[in-house]
């Protein structure tokens, strides 16, 4: 049983590209490059959503991208998906943050027949031990919602993930769930962003979401990151499906802090001829500094760059005052345009006026002409 990876119109080698519908796909850009898979014989497996395992081919199986393997378990094994296998293999441990200490598993073997099999029935079971685990936790009166659960691939051992805000004493619901189930316990507590991922769904940037595509470790994401960007501190805009505030804050706050360095502080009025200025609103990635007259309201708004409000906090500080914030025989910058305000909704109908008012006016003329010319064939024949 293999998963093949079609034909690619990007560039990309069909060699390292992953599953389409696998969560977590990494291209291996290596896998080109000669004799990659005999170069490490450490292996990438993905089992079911986002968790994944490394493992060792200590056997010198044949593997490629996409063979269903049985891995080692404890107890027992799991079956899962190859994802990736060559040199990129050992990066992509560093960076799960996996201790070089730590014991590496191995694969026993290409997966059976009966290995598919017995997996689909476990698979089969996963639905069905949701909902009755998630009774018989509402029975004890337990603070947890559990999100989903895994078999693994020999059916003896079940993954249950479960979501609570506190701490939870499942010991007793860990008794419950073995006489009902008959099989090895493990309980792993997420949270909501993990679950959403586990979901899966679409963003508001009509893109699937990140945690359900590529992001493996989740890191905090706070107030400040939309402070830092400017972002008006809406819940319902910040908020992502897991009611948490977006990942996606955190992907560009490094550059918004370091450009937002060169811009002059908030706190600082500028002063001039004119009279006194005081900052409004600043365009961060253009470097653009908005002040007005007014220090409540917008007053008089004038838009510079970074670089002369800097040169004018400098001047005022020597006790020097400008003629005005722009420079002189520099004009002021031009606003962008903004073609939504200009349409007008009416503006094909009056075109069509236009085209009808210039049709029956032809039509006047003609006719007009036509009589005329009556007129005169019917002098010259009284004649």
């Amino acid at each position: 049983m293999r998963y093949v990876c079609g034909n690619n119109e990007r560039g990309l080698r069909a060699q390292g590209c992953g599953r389409d519908q696998c969560q977590l796909n990494v291209h291996d850009y290596l896998a080109d490059l000669p004799d990659n898979q005999d170069a490490s014989d450490l292996v990438e497996v993905q089992f079911k959503n986002t968790r994944k395992g490394y493992y060792r081919n200590d056997n010198h199986l044949t593997i490629q991208k996409g063979d269903v393997v049985a891995v080692e378990a404890s107890p027992g094994h799991d079956i899962g998906v190859v994802t990736m296998t060559g040199r990129l293999v050992a990066l992509q441990m560093k960076k799960a943050y996996m201790k070089p200490g730590e014991e590496i598993k191995r694969i026993y073997r290409i997966a059976r027949p009966a290995d598919i099999e017995k997996y689909e029935e476990a698979k089969a079971r996963e639905h069905s031990t949701m909902i009755r685990s998630r009774q018989a936790a509402k029975d004890l009166g337990l603070e947890m919602k559990i999100g989903d659960v895994e078999y693994q691939g020999d059916g003896n051992k079940a993954i249950f993930y479960y979501i609570a805000e506190g701490r939870v004493d499942f010991r007793e619901l860990i008794k419950v769930l073995a006489e009902l189930f008959h099989v090895r316990i493990e309980m792993k507590q997420i949270g909501v962003r993990q679950e959403a991922g586990r979901i899966g769904g679409f963003g508001p940037c009509g893109r699937e979401l990140c945690c359900a595509t590529w992001i493996r470790s989740f890191h905090s994401v706070g107030t400040a990151a939309a402070r830092f960007q400017d972002v008006s501190l809406n819940p319902q805009k910040l908020a992502g499906q897991c009611a948490k505030l977006k990942c996606c804050m955190n992907y560009e706050v490094d550059q918004y802090i370091e450009a937002g360095r060169r811009l002059p502080s908030r706190e600082i009025t500028l002063e001039t001829m004119d009279g006194e200025f005081f900052f409004f609103k600043a365009d961060i990635l253009s470097n653009m500094v908005t002040y007005s007259s007014d220090k409540r309201m917008a007053a008089n708004l004038t838009t510079i760059p970074a670089k002369r409000a800097l040169e004018i906090i400098e001047m005022n500080r020597k006790g020097e005052k400008p003629e005005s914030l722009e420079e002189s025989g520099k004009a002021q910058p031009a606003k962008p345009v903004d073609l939504a305000a200009q349409d007008d909704l009416h503006r094909f109908d009056k075109k069509k006026k236009k085209r009808n008012n210039k049709k029956r006016n032809d039509g006047r003329h003609s006719e007009g002409r036509n009589n005329e010319g009556r007129r005169n064939e019917k002098l010259a024949n009284e004649s």
